[in-house]
């Protein structure tokens, strides 16, 4: 038993995490080529549009579709790292109740 009176396999995932720490284990693979492709790019952020709405959970669902978008834009210089880092970023925001401080 933890010491929360939980067994260990039942603690909270970030317990005992340091919050610092990139989670680069859990990235995807760098290796893997996006090439420019501005019709999927154009395809996912009209999606992105669509799927925008008055809900936070629908406007990170929007922004998420948007920075992936980003893999497929010509100009754009992004990888599937810095996108999981980005939406994991925001998922740890919204678990601890917002930006408030």
């Amino acid at each position: 038993m933890s010491d929360g009176g939980q067994p260990a396999t039942e603690q909270a995932p970030d317990e005992g995490e340091d919050p610092n720490e990139v989670d680069w284990e859990m990235a995807p693979d760098s290796d893997a080529e996006f090439p420019a492709d501005p019709e999927k790019m154009a395809f996912l952020r009209e999606i992105a549009d669509d799927v925008y709405g008055d809900s936070s959970e629908s406007r990170q669902v929007s922004a998420i579709l948007y920075r992936v978008s980003d893999l497929y834009d010509p100009d754009g210089d992004t990888s599937p790292e810095e996108i999981y880092l980005n939406v994991r970023h925001i998922m740890d925001i919204k678990a601890q109740g917002g930006l408030d401080r």
